[in-house]
């Protein structure tokens, strides 16, 4: 890794006609989030649920923009059913066809802007992003989730399913699978959570951030 800041960034963007991404990652179970409701007074509206819901729904989301474009969401959902010894994450695989198809629907280089998980800092993430000449990355700071626009797409949709119980895994899937593609059709939304992360496509705010090559 060598130094770099988010205004670097932007130039290499700017330079080469790209695009500017930030990707996240979230976990949903079956088990529901809490959320207000309304009830009657001195009545507290009860969930019920089962004490055991095994299994994890694991989705990655990346936000491109682009200067004179309307924002684009794109997401790769993975479901592990409950299992010992069996995978509760996204691979590498996963994100670079995420990236992949991300770049494919804007046609232009990506600058990728990402969290410091154990995947975008694997040796084997690092000579993937290396085969690909459009692909330039930079880390966020340690612990930034106000920094990316994505925190607020999770935010979103954990909101709209608060106090909903869902039975099955697949269930479960449907129905992240169908908040994500209503934001999809949503672009003034998506401004909104990249307005909240303070930032400004022509004029982006001076950030240390390493550079991955």
């Amino acid at each position: 890794m060598e130094g770099g800041d988010l205004c670097r960034g932007e130039r290499a963007r700017a330079a080469c006609g790209g695009c500017l991404c930030f990707e996240d990652e979230a976990g949903f179970t079956r088990r529901p989030l809490r959320g207000r409701t309304w009830g009657r007074r001195g009545v507290t509206p009860v969930v019920t649920v089962s004490g055991r819901r095994p299994g994890r729904l694991s989705v990655a989301g990346l936000i491109a923009m682009r200067p004179g474009s309307r924002p684009r969401l794109c997401h790769r959902l993975r479901t592990h059913p409950a299992g010992r010894g069996k995978r509760r994450s996204l691979g590498e695989r996963d994100f670079l066809a995420l990236i992949d198809g991300t770049h494919q629907l804007v046609k232009a280089p990506i600058v990728l802007v990402w969290d410091r998980l154990n995947t975008p800092i694997s040796r084997r993430m690092r000579k993937l992003i290396a085969e690909r000449e459009w692909l330039m990355m930079f880390l966020l700071p340690a612990y930034s989730p106000d920094l990316n626009p994505v925190e607020g797409v999770w935010a979103h949709v954990k909101r709209s399913l608060a106090n909903l119980a869902v039975v099955t895994l697949d269930r479960l899937e449907t129905l992240v699978r169908n908040r994500l593609k209503r934001l999809q059709y949503r672009p003034g939304t998506l401004n909104g959570f990249i307005t909240g992360t303070g930032r400004d496509l022509d004029a982006l705010p001076a950030i240390s951030l390493p550079l991955l090559r």
